[in-house]
């Protein structure tokens, strides 16, 4: 499974995270989780509130994805904790009248099935202040005598918005005197996360327990690899499972989806092969192509210049004559500066001591193949 958060048996693992995770749910404990995308946040999160089985402490998930304004957020919020605090269409409904009552909600019904729904609330300044809304968790909470965890997915879009210091402010002040809710912030963009979480001037800094996901070891993903395989009547070497883990570094999403390439191709009782690899990755970076073509189209001459210096190999000294004359990075050591600033904004490189690298393995190595192919 790849493209999407995964769990029975397509979740391996992270044991050490889980445990720490589980802790901090079951503690009252912050939690902001930091990593590269779809290094499996979601799905950890997901694992570890199907697995909690705790009685009186109930998780509330709030994708923020979606979330333009301050007010898309409090809605966003507010109809999570709602619907995910009763456990049918009208308890839901009660839930509204008890705890919101100058909303009048409006409900979307799934057309498949007439049995999933969603619920719009549609709440304005009007009729709500940010500070009410914010400290509906904690109000739900003491009136349920339930402990709640809120998870919100995409946090770092919440950096987006419109005076976002004031709105950060603002979260924190609130959020940090509950007694009966805690937080677990998590998101795809790990320098704005790093920015929010990480920086001593920030409103979220030291909110809770930082931790920065790690790659799944190769040993992990060869058994789940090899076994995966099995379950398919086909074989693959655990060298060649190795194999796979290294083209990709360990990237979850991308493990999981080479594997699922180069299964793809075999015939019924065939076993995996080096050509069947070769092929794979030729998939995998086809598939990937329009998107990293969108990522880079914005690009400027220079940035697109840095990129093609990391791809030749440079990784420090970019400011030298030498460089920036091989690679035309522009006239000054302070364009060198805002080149890596954009390109680290635009989540494509980052920075791993004094040196640069790709943030992307599969994006790295289809942009030196595009690269040939300007040549």
């Amino acid at each position: 499974m790849f493209g999407v958060p995964v769990g029975d048996h397509n979740f391996i693992g992270r044991e050490k995270e889980i445990r720490r995770l589980r802790a901090n749910f079951l503690n009252g404990i912050n939690s902001i989780l930091i990593s590269p995308r779809r290094w499996g946040k979601t799905s950890l999160v997901d694992h570890v509130r199907n697995h909690l089985d705790a009685p009186g402490i109930v998780t509330v998930y709030v994708d923020a994805f979606a979330c333009r304004s301050e007010y898309d957020f409090y809605n966003a919020l507010a109809g999570a904790i709602m619907k995910q605090t009763a456990s049918q269409k009208e308890l839901w409904l009660k839930n509204i009248k008890d705890f919101l009552l100058r909303v009048v909600p409006k409900l979307t019904y799934s057309p498949e099935t007439y049995t999933d729904f969603s619920v719009s609330l549609g709440i304005t300044p009007n009729e709500y202040s940010p500070e009410e809304l914010l400290q509906l968790a904690e109000t739900v909470a003491e009136k349920k005598d339930i402990e709640l965890v809120i998870c919100i997915d995409e946090f770092q879009k919440l950096g987006e918005f419109h005076h976002s210091l004031d709105f950060q402010r603002r979260l924190r002040s609130v959020w940090q005197h509950q007694k009966r809710v805690s937080y677990c912030l998590y998101g795809s963009q790990r320098h704005m996360m790093m920015d929010m979480f990480q920086r001593r001037n920030m409103p979220f800094y030291q909110f809770g327990d930082t931790f920065f996901l790690e790659r799944i070891e190769i040993e992990t993903w060869v058994e789940y690899i090899v076994s995966r395989y099995q379950e398919a009547e086909h074989d693959i070497t655990p060298q060649l499972a190795s194999e796979i883990c290294h083209v990709v570094e360990c990237h979850s999403s991308y493990v999981q989806q080479l594997a699922w390439l180069i299964l793809t191709q075999l015939n019924p009782g065939e076993a995996a092969s080096i050509q069947h690899l070769q092929q794979g990755i030729e998939d995998l970076l086809d598939a990937n192509e329009m998107l990293f073509l969108q990522q880079i189209s914005s690009l400027t001459t220079y940035q697109m210049n840095f990129l093609r210096a990391m791809s030749a190999g440079i990784v420090d000294g970019f400011n030298t004559r030498k460089v920036i004359n091989q690679f035309n990075l522009g006239s000054s050591s302070s364009n060198i500066t805002r080149l890596k600033q954009a390109l680290i904004d635009a989540d494509l490189i980052e920075p791993i001591g004094k040196k640069m690298q790709f943030t992307d393995p599969v994006f790295a190595r289809w942009f030196k193949r595009f690269i040939a192919k300007q040549l």
